[in-house]
């Protein structure tokens, strides 16, 4: 049996996304086959596709996508048969999940409330945990200032919600125009400002956490932004790495005592993770916490996706669907 899936078949542009036929992947020991009935479309997605992280194992013929929300259709050793025709959203990985079928780990798989569509699934399961843990991270407490950068895709449209939600004093945004700052302020946002951290007559002129989806050249400028033991806490590098003595900045203001930290949801124990995401699901059933999807598209038009994508227009997350 062969099933559609998308491949890298080069690096660079998305034209070189190719569709193909496989073989219908089997599931290993501790694996579970779902039949996918969404697929997100993330920045690391792109970043892979473009060839950046050629040293670290990618290689043509890699299939992109890390979450897909589906029906498990088959187990593999050792995986418990009664997953079999369980709605669940799946991390498979950095790879795998554009295709009609997807193999992920049991223990990375996660039951779906009967309320969730499949496509607010994949539009929540990572974003809202990066969001999550990444607020924790900075240490963020209910009354402190809080500056999202790069707050249109959906990590920063979950790290606004939360924080609104957790009390903040103030949740500033940086986004490219007037029409997507009053949607953040929609769900949340106080503040809207440019890319550059500038505008909003009334902002704060300092905040005491910046979650930062972008990194690139312009991150030295939002460290300048932090209050006194302000935290800045980077959850993506959509911008590209900072320049490599971005930690002068910090260090012409020693006596702010500011600090600065990554964050990956690598080192959340699984189990963390899947009660954060098991409780986040269910507040989206519940209409608690909104979902942004830019677009659904077929599977097949895996590569306009990644054109939207690097032209910058997505709002929220793109999904694909076989």
């Amino acid at each position: 049996m062969t099933v559609l899936a998308v491949e890298i078949r080069e690096f660079g542009s998305p034209e070189g996304l190719a569709l193909i036929d496989r073989t219908a992947p089997a599931p290993a020991a501790g694996q579970v086959l779902i039949a996918t009935e969404a697929i997100g479309v993330g920045g690391v997605d792109a970043v892979i596709r473009r060839g950046a992280l050629a040293a670290y194992g990618f290689t043509k013929g890699h299939i992109p996508g890390s979450e897909v929300a589906g029906t498990v259709i088959a187990v593999g050793e050792d995986v418990d048969n009664s997953w079999i025709g369980q709605r669940v959203w799946a991390f498979t990985g950095l790879g795998g999940g554009y295709a009609e079928q997807a193999v992920a780990p049991v223990d990375e798989i996660v039951p779906l409330p009967a309320g969730l569509p499949a496509v607010d699934a994949v539009t929540l399961g990572s974003s809202g945990v990066v969001a999550h843990f990444g607020l924790s991270h900075a240490r963020f407490a209910p009354g402190e200032s809080v500056l999202v950068r790069g707050a249109a895709g959906s990590i920063g449209i979950m790290a606004v919600q939360l924080a609104a939600r957790g009390g903040a004093g103030a949740v500033a945004v940086t986004t490219s125009s007037v029409q997507r700052g009053e949607r953040l302020r929609a769900l949340g946002a106080t503040h809207v400002l440019d890319r550059s951290g500038d505008g909003g007559t009334y902002a704060p002129t300092g905040y005491d956490v910046v979650i930062d989806v972008v990194a690139g050249p312009d991150l030295p400028s939002f460290l300048d932004k932090l209050n006194p033991n302000g935290r800045m806490v980077v959850v993506g590098v959509v911008g590209g790495p900072p320049p490599a003595d971005f930690g002068r900045t910090m260090m012409a203001a020693f006596r702010k005592s500011t600090s600065f930290a990554t964050f990956s949801a690598d080192t959340v124990a699984a189990p963390d993770r899947h009660a954060v995401r098991a409780g986040q699901f269910a507040a989206a059933s519940r209409g608690e916490l909104r979902t942004v999807v830019h677009e659904v598209l077929p599977l097949e038009q895996a590569v306009s996706a990644h054109y939207k994508m690097d032209a910058g227009e997505v709002f929220g997350r793109i999904v694909l669907t076989p």
